[in-house]
């Protein structure tokens, strides 16, 4: 089952169960899909889906910083709710330690040396994490263990 069919068979779901919240993100998850089909003129594969899916995750994020930021906790627990729903869909993170571990051997491979060497290093990792891992964060690690 494709991860589209999947939020098609939960939205069912959620209608049935008058999940509100659940429903409410499953349909511009949906949305954004469709949207996303119709810019890039094709059906979108999983791997697709999964990036729009990781895009609306980043938007969350920031949304949840923002709110932080202008001290509205209500909207902070709305919009963590909504990821939370949203993490249900996303395949799962590597855990710090192994984006660690993935990263030193990256280093090792491109015999990098230093923090000028962070391209070469992160050509080598990203197709490895991609995914599985934050770019942002994949970046700290390397800038990190190269001592940038």
């Amino acid at each position: 089952m494709g991860l589209q069919d999947r939020l098609r068979d939960d939205l069912k779901v959620a209608l049935r169960g008058r999940d509100a919240c659940r429903l409410s993100i499953i349909r511009v998850l949906l949305a954004e899909c469709r949207n996303e089909e119709i810019a890039r003129q094709h059906a979108l594969d999983d791997n697709e889906a999964v990036e729009v899916l990781k895009r609306e995750a980043r938007r969350r994020k920031e949304s949840i910083e923002a709110f932080e930021a202008g001290k509205r906790p209500d909207l902070v627990t709305q919009e963590q709710a909504t990821l939370a729903i949203l993490n249900e869909y996303l395949p799962e993170q590597m855990s710090r330690e192994a984006l660690v571990a993935a990263a030193r051997e990256a280093i090792a491979a491109a015999g990098a040396s230093g923090p000028k060497d962070k391209g070469k290093v992160m050509a080598k990792l990203m197709p490895v994490v991609k995914g599985k891992a934050d770019g942002k964060d994949v970046s700290d690690v390397v800038s990190q263990l190269l001592g940038a």
